[in-house]
This record gives C-alpha cells, structure tokens and sequence, in this order.
C-alpha cells in the first residue's frame, strides 16, 4: 500500500488514546483522538484508523468558529459517534488544549455537536434518532440467534428489545449472517436487572468493521427515546453490558439527547 500525505505539512500530530464512558482504565470503549493543525486527506485519516485498530479514530482540527470532529472505524468514516466525542473532548480539556471551562463545538456530520464539563461528567449534545416499527425477518433472528420480542428501526440501526437482561447478555451473534442486514448495525436491549440502571444494551456492528462496540454513545440517541416513552421518565441511567461495560447518564430533551459520561486518558504520544 503506497504512504498517504497530509494535505498540508505538520510536524508530529499530538494524539491520545481515551476510555470512554467509564471512571477507570481498561473499562468503557476506547478511543483514538488527533490533533490537527490543518485539514487531512481522508485516506490518509482511514489508513490511520486502520493503524489504531479501535472501534473509532477521532480527527479535530481547528475552524474560524469552533472545531471540526471526524471519525473513522478501522473501515469507514462515520456520520455520528458518541465515545469518540467524549474522548476527543477529554483530551482536550485534559491536555491543556482548550481552557476546561470552555464548551466545545464540534462541526460534523450530523451538525454542530456541543459538550460541557459537569462536574466528573462530559455532557454530549446530540440530535435524538427514536426508532419507529420495522418488521422482524429469520436472518435477524437466526443472526441474533434469538427471537426478539420487538424490532425498530432508527436513522442509523435496527433496535432489537429482549425481555430480560439475560436474554441480552446471552446473545452470541453470527456476525457474518449479521453483516447481511443493510444497516449501521444491530442494539440489542431488555430492562436492566441491577436496580441502579434503567435499561441494558449492546451494540453489533460488523458492517463498519466493529463486530462488538464496547460502549456506543450515538446508539443511545435511539435507545433514550424508546426507553423514555416506556418507562414515563425523561432522565435515564443505562449500562451497556459488553466485556468491557460502560455506563451512561441519559436526559431526554425534545428531539435532543444529552449523553453523559467519564473518561480516563491511557497514553498520549506523538503520530510521526
């Protein structure tokens, strides 16, 4: 494979790998974030992303007014991440980059994206995507390897609601079968079993090169939705139960979802 270039010339490009929704290494989903001085050939991005072989790379650079955010599985460019914003904003507080007290706005793909510090918590500003009713099929279901007992579709997902927090944990998909389905990818949910969570969930996507996303914050922007209308309740608490785990602070605001979250940085570096 021939080198790509930045389109412009830097020097070394200060990045950061991020745990994601989680208060301790090792936990959560993790994430790769660099720091830009000047817009970047997106091959040069993906082979990047490819490089750091997490679920997301995130890319920010400075604009006139805020900042542009871009992510990239190891296989494609997305149009919306959760951890991976979280983590780009960690870093940057964190790294001295920005001031702490300064909320961040994020030009992207789905729009402006803003977040703020409270307190331990990075706060996301994301645009809401409820799922309406979609019609279950035996590829999900012998995919799955499981019958759920209802299926939606969102922007980006198909939404799968199990009866039990077993049910979920138990799931063993056949992520080839999976990857048929033309969608982002496949949440599987069902009420939470621990008192302190409203709901639990993963998250498949072996279209974008990720089969299990340890934590996926834009995949709550379906599940606060559906889970809000069910439950009565606009502020939620969810746990995403892969083997990495993550938690979730959830609030509800018109066709707004704030996503809250903590981060910890693992290693910061240079990219040559």
């Amino acid at each position: 494979m021939r080198s790509q270039k930045l389109k412009s010339s830097q020097g070394p490009i200060r990045c950061w790998q991020v745990d994601a929704f989680t208060d301790r290494p090792f936990g959560g989903n993790p994430a790769a974030v660099c720091w830009l001085d000047a817009e970047a050939d997106p091959a040069w991005m993906q082979a990047v992303a490819a490089e750091m072989n997490l679920s997301e790379t995130a890319f920010v650079r400075p604009l006139e007014a805020g900042l542009e955010l871009r992510w990239f599985t190891p296989t494609i460019e997305v149009d919306l991440c959760g951890h991976a914003t979280l983590a780009a904003a960690h870093a940057l507080w964190h790294s001295g980059t920005v001031p702490r007290a300064e909320v961040l706005r994020f030009q992207t793909k789905s729009g402006w994206l803003t977040c703020r510090r409270d307190g331990d918590f990075i706060e996301l500003d994301f645009p809401a995507t409820p799922p309406g009713p979609a019609e279950s099929s035996d590829l999900l279901c012998d995919s799955l390897g499981a019958r759920p007992m209802f299926v939606g579709r969102s922007r980006f997902d198909l939404l799968t609601v199990f009866e039990t927090a077993h049910d979920v944990r138990s799931l063993q998909p056949d992520y080839v079968q999976l990857a048929r389905i033309p969608v982002r990818g496949v949440i599987a949910t069902a009420p939470s079993d621990d008192p302190k969570y409203d709901f639990v969930s993963r998250f498949f996507a072996p279209n974008c090169g990720v089969n299990e996303d340890p934590v996926c914050g834009s995949a709550h922007c379906c599940l606060t939705p559906y889970w809000a209308d069910r439950l009565g309740k606009t502020k939620l608490m969810a746990y995403q139960a892969s083997a990495r785990g993550g938690v979730l602070r959830l609030e509800l605001k018109g066709d707004r979802v704030v996503l809250g979250g903590r981060a910890v940085t693992v290693w910061k570096g240079e990219l040559l």
